[in-house]
């Protein structure tokens, strides 16, 4: 646990419940909103988990399968989560800022993008379909567009909470069983399935040295 930039930087190093880091952000925003904790960003993992955001519904998980669902109040539909993903949850006061949500929201992609770039990976988000896609991989284009990161939200009195999950080497196969972000023509990858070998240690301080740059923007 460190801070930069006035901002707490939590990371966990075991797996995290899922109902227990929604309590921690619950009673965190609530604090925030007192002025009595600092901004937070929280990088952990979970195990496997589907989640159903709040414009989601259980039809989007179309195969049946032992993985956890819970139903959650991030915004967006269902997606996956468990080993090899890394999670990032913004807990982050946009009263402090401009009070602009989608700002926000291009500031995690935008940060995402930039890490992207330092491996030779394009990416790009688009305007009808909330995530980060990546479309061409060491100078070879895709045939087509993979989600490589998802984001949901949820805004409470100007502070963000929820936040970003992305694949680093995570069991694809998972997401074989539901319309991730219920989209049912898209697929998904990873920086393994790009044979990329990325650490956690390493995806934290790369990503958090561009989202703070970018932050200071808002």
């Amino acid at each position: 646990m460190k801070i930069k930039e006035n901002i707490e930087i939590i990371n966990s190093k075991t797996q995290v419940d899922y109902s227990e880091s929604l309590k921690f952000m619950e009673k965190r925003v609530y604090a925030i909103n007192q002025k009595k904790a600092k901004e937070s960003i929280w990088f952990l993992n979970h195990d496997h988990i589907y989640t159903i955001g709040t414009s989601g519904n259980k039809n989007e998980i179309h195969t049946a399968n032992n993985i956890p669902i819970v139903e959650t109040n991030r915004g967006g539909k269902v997606t996956y989560h468990g080993p090899g993903q890394r999670i990032i949850y913004f807990m982050i006061n946009l009263s402090n800022r401009n009070k602009d949500i989608r700002k926000f929201v291009s500031t995690v992609e935008q940060s995402m993008i930039c890490l992207l770039k330092d491996f030779d990976i394009e990416a790009q988000t688009y305007p009808d379909r909330i995530g980060i896609w990546v479309t061409k991989t060491q100078n070879v284009r895709l045939d087509k567009e993979k989600k490589i990161g998802a984001i949901g939200l949820r805004i409470k009195k100007w502070v963000t909470y929820h936040g970003l999950s992305f694949n680093i080497n995570t069991d694809l196969n998972h997401y074989d069983k539901i319309y991730a972000c219920g989209l049912k023509e898209y697929s998904n990858t990873s920086m393994k399935d790009l044979n990329v070998n990325l650490s956690y240690k390493d995806f934290d301080e790369i990503f958090l040295n561009y989202f703070l740059k970018k932050l200071t923007k808002l």
